[in-house]
């Protein structure tokens, strides 16, 4: 039976190839985007569903024949007259049912569920991994996690819940009109009535519940997004003893969400209530003409009996087919609130025949750049700069002087509003992202690891890396003196240590020397330092400093400092504020100017480099 599974569940695969085509943002779109790639499952699911579907109902016209076979046929007269359909519905029961059935169950189960889920759940992932980096700072990362998460179950179970609706509909009604009007044209008039009010009771009340599920499912991924949120920074909750703090902002979260929770369950308890006493109503009329008419021998017992046990049966079934319906507009509702958020098209896009950046050189250009986050103005305005290759630049100023968005511009995690950034005359608006990426190694002041061992933290930016060069990385930067005595909850040791989430199990000088261990193994020809030895303790800072100035040799470099005294030594250093640069020049030039350097260098104490050494 294993092995059938196996086949059964290898028929379609989560990660199967596609056109690369985004997630459209209009939702008939979006449902037919996935469904497309999975539609031959689905219509064996239908084709299965139809016939259980007929053969449940036959069940219930040979049940009437049976009983009309006793009333009208002696014991050892009915194998005789009636053998054959006996032993076809014994075929039918036993054989056919379990069959069809099983087929059913296995192309659900095992075929279509966690393949279709999955397969949405990797394509939006996918999708939402080539969104900008402003996407991602204006929003929760719990939350768009969470509507990822949510949005392939709920396609998934509004598709295959509407399949087996269809077939409720298609085949139970039609059915139970063609059999009542077999047996009585009358009988049809209590189900037509039924028919009527129970799609009336849909149309007002499921419309409700899908707005409201909408609401609701936007207050989970907010109340996710909450809790991801403290528990990503509890380092700040506990430093700030901020608990109760944080328990209230969860709470207001929560109690938003039991209230929207409540606004959907207020219509779909009507609605049962409802859908109660109508059920009853009917299966009570339909009995009372189905007497009436036997009493006057215008139906058999057999027939009477099919009549009432169908009416059962398909009132039992409206209760089940009514959560469908809720849970299909439910999971509809779920889907739009996802798609609106995951079907966003990508702000930062590479251009329609982009190539990859080469570098041979490592020469970078500014040429009029103006950039102002989307305002009228400020940041960056009409900046020219030319850095010659393997020169090593320092970018000094005040915060919010524009050197990290300056950084973020080279690295095209923003689209520039003027001007053009080259590299070795290579538009960067012209190549590929991955490729410009690709030839810039970088080490920032806040450090984040994956939550992965610290082999897959060092050789990340490296595909293919032994663990030898990776061990060499992490001695050049003076991080072998801690890795070795690393060990997790799960055992692991060293390199094979899991690091916890951002890499919070480590201090932020084990971090940043990981970090420079990363970028020492890609070693791409520009290299950024954004404070790359801000979170290192003076005697470390020294000793890494050599392994820095090798990883700087034949490089372009971009250095950004506060400390003064890490980047004074670079080739020439660049003064801005405001978004302008306000001076240039070395170290001892712009001390002899007296103007804004010097002034920032006199306010310094300390650090590692004298002033006279330098100069």
């Amino acid at each position: 039976m294993n092995t059938v599974f196996s086949y059964l569940e290898n028929i379609v695969s989560p990660f199967k190839h596609h056109d690369g085509t985004p997630p459209p943002s209009d939702l008939s779109a979006f449902y037919w985007h996935f469904v497309r790639q999975i539609w031959k499952p689905l219509v064996w699911l239908m084709a299965f569903g139809f016939v259980v579907s007929i053969i449940e109902v036959a069940l219930f016209d040979y049940l009437g024949r049976i009983i009309d076979y006793l009333n009208t046929t002696s014991p050892d007269q009915l194998l005789t007259e009636h053998g054959s359909e006996l032993i076809w519905m014994l075929v039918v029961v036993v054989l056919l049912r379990p069959l069809f059935g099983a087929g059913h169950t296995m192309i659900k189960f095992q075929i279509i569920e966690p393949a279709m889920t999955n397969l949405v759940r990797w394509q939006t992932h996918k999708h939402v991994l080539g969104q900008s980096l402003s996407y991602f700072n204006n929003d929760f990362a719990g939350r768009i996690a969470n509507k990822i998460i949510q949005t392939g179950p709920s396609l998934r179970g509004s598709v295959v819940s509407l399949i087996d609706a269809i077939w409720f509909v298609l085949i139970y009604v039609t059915a139970a009109i063609y059999l009542f009007a077999g047996v009585d044209a009358w009988l049809i008039l209590p189900l037509v009535g039924w028919i009527v009010i129970y799609v009336a009771l849909l149309v007002y009340f499921v419309p409700q519940i899908k707005e409201r599920s909408a609401i609701m499912s936007e207050a989970r991924s907010s109340l996710t997004g909450r809790i991801v949120d403290s528990y990503t920074n509890i380092l700040t909750v506990k430093l700030f003893a901020a608990g109760r703090k944080e328990e209230a902002y969860t709470r207001d979260a929560l109690e938003d969400h039991t209230r929207k929770f409540y606004d959907i369950l207020r219509p779909l308890t009507q609605m049962v209530t409802l859908l109660w006493i109508v059920n009853g109503v009917f299966i009570a009329s339909l009995s009372a003409l189905g007497i009436s008419l036997w009493q006057n021998g215008l139906v058999s017992v057999g027939s009477l009996t099919l009549a009432i046990t169908l009416s059962v049966r398909i009132v039992n079934m409206s209760a089940w087919i009514m959560w469908i319906t809720t849970d299909i507009f439910e999971n509809v509702g779920t889907v739009q609130e996802g798609m609106d958020t995951i079907s966003k098209p990508h702000t930062l896009v590479d251009r329609k025949g982009a190539q990859p950046l080469t570098v041979s050189k490592g020469k970078i250009a500014f040429e009029g750049i103006r950039f102002h986050y989307g305002k009228d103005k400020g940041v960056i305005e009409d900046l020219s700069l030319q850095i010659e290759p393997g020169e090593k630049v320092g970018l000094v100023g005040r915060s919010g002087a524009g050197k990290s968005t300056l950084v973020n511009l080279l690295l095209r995690f923003y689209d520039l509003e003027g001007g053009r950034i080259l590299i070795d005359d290579q538009d960067i608006g012209a190549v590929t992202q991955d490729s410009l990426r690709a030839q810039i190694g970088m080490v920032t002041q806040d450090t984040s690891l994956l939550h992965r061992s610290v082999l897959d933290n060092i050789v990340y930016g490296r595909s293919g890396a032994s663990r030898e060069q990776a061990l060499q990385a992490a001695q050049k930067a003076h991080a072998m003196s801690f890795i070795p005595d690393l060990q997790d909850l799960g055992g692991r040791r060293g390199l094979d240590a899991h690091v916890g989430e951002r890499g919070v199990k480590l201090s932020g000088g084990q971090r940043q020397r990981i970090a420079i261990a990363r970028v020492l193994l890609k070693d791409a020809p520009i290299l950024v330092l954004d404070e790359a030895t801000s979170a290192l303790d003076s005697e470390v800072e020294a000793a890494i400093q050599e392994s820095l100035f090798d990883l700087m040799k034949g490089k372009t470099v971009i250095a950004i400092a506060h400390r003064l005294s890490t980047i004074a030594a670079m080739d020439r250093l660049i003064i801005m504020d405001q978004g302008r640069i306000i001076e240039e020049g070395s170290h001892k030039s712009l001390l002899e100017r007296g103007g804004v350097y010097a002034q920032l260098w006199n306010r310094q104490s300390g650090g590692f480099l004298d002033p006279a050494a330098v100069a």
